[in-house]
Parts: C-alpha cells; sequence; structure tokens
C-alpha cells in the first residue's frame, strides 16, 4: 500500500493542473507500473525483436514517444533481464516515461557530433542517445556516483556502444572544462524522485520541504553548467522524475532569468500524438501518473541562441595522456584479423594503444583529451600477447553485428552464456576461433575443435540461471 506523506499532498496540490484530480493521483500512484523494454537497434530493428518476442509469447504494445518502445507481458515462466536476447544486449529493460528526455532532445535535431549526458547510470537514456546517435560523434557519458559506474559501463558494453567517452565528475565542472563544446546535453537532473512512487510505495514516506529545497539549489547549479557546455545553438534538455515545480518548471525559468538574451524554451506540444495532454503554457511536459499510466516524469527543451560569457577561465591542460595513436603496422594486422572474423572495418585515427592493449575511440574525441580527464574512453578492442591477437567481448558486441558466425540454437545460446562447451553432432575439421551467434546477432567467441565449440566467454560474464521460451536454466 503506497504511503503518502500529508505534507506532500499539501505541497503537490498546489502544482496539480486544473482537470486532474488528487483522488486519481493518489489511486495511480498505488498501481504498479506497467513493464517496458526499449529495442536497441543498434543490434536489431524494432519489428525483427518483436516478432521473436512474440513468437514465444511475449504481448508487445507500442509506447508512443519512443519509436522503438514497448509495454510488455512476458510469459509466467520466463524473467526477462535473463533472457538470451536481454543478454545479448536487443533490448533494454526501461520505464517508459524515461524513454522520452533522449527523444525530446534529437526530435527535429540536424546534427550531433558533440553530445553530453551529465548523470548518465545506470545507461538507459546514454544507451538510448548512442542509438539515436548510430554510435557515431562522441557522446560524453558523466557519472557522479562511483558505485554506479560499473553498471553504467556493463550496460554500454551489453548494448554494443562504442561511441561513449565516460567521466566521473560532479557534473557541476562541465561548464568550466568543456565551455560551449556540446551540440546537445541531457541533463536528466538528481532530484527528489516523486514520479517514482509506483516504484517504491515508501519513496515519499518521510518526503520534506527542506530537502527539496535544497535540491532544487543544486539543480539550479547544474543546468548553468549545462548551458555553459553548450554551443550557441546547441539544444538542452532538462529532466526529472519528479513533480513539484521547484525542482522542474522554476529551474528552467531560472535559467532563462539569468541568460534571458541566450535562452529560448521549445514547445513539446507536438512531439508524439497526445503529448499535448501534459503540456505546461511554456510547452515543458509535466507528466503526472494518471495521463499515460506511467511514472511522473518532467521534460523541459531549451535552445541556446546566443554565446554567454564564460564564468570561470580555462583550466590548465591535462597531464600527460597514457594512448598513443596506433603504428601503421599494429593497425594492418589488427584491421586484417577484424576483418576476417568480424567484416568490420576500422579508421586508423580512433585506434589507440596502451601498453597491450588496443581500444577504439569514439571518432572525434581528440580535441576534448587535453581538456578534461576521461575515466574511460571508448571500447577495449583487443589485446597483443606472443601469440597474437585477442579480441574482446565488448568488441564482438559493438562490431560483430555484420559477421561470419557459428549459428546457435536457443538451448546452445544458454548452454553458451553459462559457460559451458557446445558439444558438435559430428566431427569436422577444427577451425580454431570462431565466433558464435543466436538469431544472427553475436555471443562471444569459442575455439572450434572439431567435435565441439571450447567456451571463451569472459568468466565475470557466465550466468547462473537463464530465462528461455522453456522455462528457467540453471546450474545444480
Amino acid at each position: 500500500m503506497v504511503q503518502l506523506n500529508q505534507d506532500f499532498i499539501n505541497s503537490i496540490a498546489q502544482d496539480l493542473p486544473d482537470g486532474l484530480s488528487m483522488d486519481d493521483f493518489i489511486a495511480y500512484c498505488d498501481k504498479p507500473l506497467r513493464p517496458s523494454l526499449r529495442v536497441n537497434t543498434l543490434k536489431i530493428t524494432s519489428a525483427a525483436l518483436a516478432e521473436q518476442l512474440i513468437a514465444k509469447g511475449w504481448q508487445l504494445s507500442a509506447i508512443p514517444w519512443c519509436a522503438d518502445g514497448f509495454w510488455f507481458t512476458a510469459p509466467d515462466n520466463v524473467q526477462p533481464g535473463n533472457t538470451v536476447e536481454h543478454l545479448q544486449g536487443l533490448f533494454y529493460i526501461q520505464e517508459a516515461s524515461s524513454m522520452m528526455p533522449p527523444t525530446a532532445l534529437f526530435a527535429a535535431l540536424d546534427q550531433a557530433d558533440y553530445v553530453l549526458d551529465m548523470a548518465s547510470a545506470p545507461g538507459s537514456k546514454t544507451t538510448q542517445i548512442a542509438a539515436l546517435m548510430h554510435n557515431q560523434g562522441v557522446l560524453v557519458a558523466n557519472e557522479y556516483s562511483s558505485s554506479r559506474t560499473k553498471i553504467l559501463h556493463a550496460n554500454i558494453a551489453r548494448m554494443g556502444v562504442s561511441n561513449t567517452a565516460m567521466t566521473h565528475f560532479d557534473a557541476r565542472v562541465f561548464g568550466e572544462y568543456l565551455y560551449e563544446t556540446f551540440d546537445a546535453i541531457l541533463l536528466d537532473a538528481p532530484c527528489s524522485g516523486e514520479g517514482t512512487i509506483r516504484k517504491d510505495p515508501l519513496a515519499l514516506k518521510d518526503w520534506r520541504q527542506s530537502d527539496i529545497d535544497e535540491i532544487a539549489a543544486t539543480q539550479r547549479d547544474l543546468i548553468i553548467s549545462a548551458f555553459q557546455a553548450l554551443k550557441p545553438g546547441g539544444t538542452l534538455v532538462y529532466s526529472t522524475c519528479t513533480l513539484n515545480k521547484l525542482e522542474n518548471h522554476q529551474v528552467c525559468h531560472f535559467l532563462k532569468q539569468t541568460y534571458p538574451h541566450a535562452v529560448e524554451f521549445v514547445s513539446l506540444e507536438h512531439l508524439f500524438d497526445g503529448a499535448d495532454k501534459a503540456c505546461s503554457d511554456e510547452g515543458f511536459l509535466h507528466i503526472w501518473p494518471q495521463i499515460y499510466d506511467s511514472e511522473g516524469f518532467f521534460v523541459a527543451k531549451l535552445r541556446k541562441t546566443a554565446s554567454v560569457e564564460r564564468l570561470k577561465p580555462a583550466p590548465k591542460a591535462q597531464r600527460k595522456f597514457p594512448f598513443a595513436q596506433v603504428n601503421a603496422k599494429t593497425f594492418a594486422e589488427l584491421q586484417r584479423y577484424v576483418a576476417e572474423r568480424l567484416n568490420a572495418e576500422l579508421n586508423i585515427d580512433d585506434v589507440w594503444q596502451r601498453d597491450d592493449e588496443l581500444w577504439l575511440f569514439p571518432h572525434g574525441i581528440a580535441p576534448l583529451l587535453p581538456l578534461i580527464r576521461f575515466q574511460r574512453i571508448g571500447l577495449k578492442l583487443a589485446e597483443l600477447s606472443k601469440h597474437g591477437i585477442k579480441l574482446q567481448q565488448e568488441a564482438l558486441s559493438a562490431l560483430g553485428a555484420a559477421a561470419d558466425a557459428i549459428e546457435l540454437d536457443e538451448a546452445q545460446a544458454i548452454e553458451f552464456l553459462m559457460g559451458r562447451d557446445i558439444a558438435l553432432t559430428s566431427s569436422a575439421p577444427a577451425q580454431g576461433e570462431c565466433l558464435v551467434s543466436y538469431q544472427q546477432v553475436p555471443l562471444g567467441m569459442v575455439k572450434h575443435l572439431g567435435h565441439r565449440l571450447k567456451n571463451q566467454l569472459p568468466r565475470h560474464q557466465v550466468r547462473d540461471k537463464l530465462s528461455s521460451s522453456l522455462g528457467t536454466v540453471g546450474n545444480e
């Protein structure tokens, strides 16, 4: 049973729009959320994945504001996060409302070579942005919480994202370090989380106005930093998963009051069919749970119409960078290896080396390298050893979509993801290292020994239990 603090009810009643009732709000807060997913178009089309899932007994219905989003009902014996399709990175289990900010950011956006996601973990919006960028350009994904950076990286790798550069900062630094650098910025700001009550019935039990005031002060700092980091002509989307106007409308108005000559509100009234039901006078989307049967959410889109004065001078250049661009000989060897196994084409300018590691950096990252310290850039392609080149699992995930591979059935794919070798029904000449796939999407590398496929899945990615159309499979 949902528990709503009376102080919260009294406060939010002042923000509830005409035409919406408090009774409906409370009733929807007590309803469980409809589960939803977003198809990862870096690896598969929405139509193809829908066909696969429906054939396995899933029910899907389209989410109006995300072309690749679906509400779903999975078969009773299936855990969606433990399916082969999920582990392949074919979809992300993502709340429907949270798909709206990236959609708004890229609506009518002609080009975005440099994009910043200021608060990225766990990665739902970051990976959605990467898909909308088609893995091109540079996507800086920042996360302040050190405990959440690992899950952010894991999701980026699972989804086959290759154009990210991860940072680990208080996002208030971006206006200083990367002044007027980005074509588009998403600030999905830390907030009081009033809209998440349907996931956590106790989320608002201890709601206090003093907490809201403190959070809003941080949000004002963050939106100034975002605006400083945005290029003139660039687009900023500010979003939260909360409902009060202090953290939402007033933060946007604060920015406009600070830079009245440079801030333009962009109406989201026509973002999707039915958007007008949640649209404020300014063109913001103030999404109450009962409007779309979703989480509560807020989305505002702003355009920077002119340059603004820099608040702090440019900091000193970063210390010596530990990577160097790969030499022509090593690149040629790597390109032959990648072409043979993944049918992939690399650009020598994007391949960098550190000791015996070869990395694929986002195209265009070089100008940013002296300006700010990155925690992780792009993806680790391969390691060099006396035995030759060893491709890494995240490279297979991002680059292997067009590769020739040994196709596994669902039962074999589950065996592979559980770390087991795959027995072959008949012997054949050993073929050495090979890629294996399921439904034409790469799973990982094996060593073909003639009578079996020796599993080379990294130990940290081995799963103990998996769900399939036949039920849950697990190690004894």
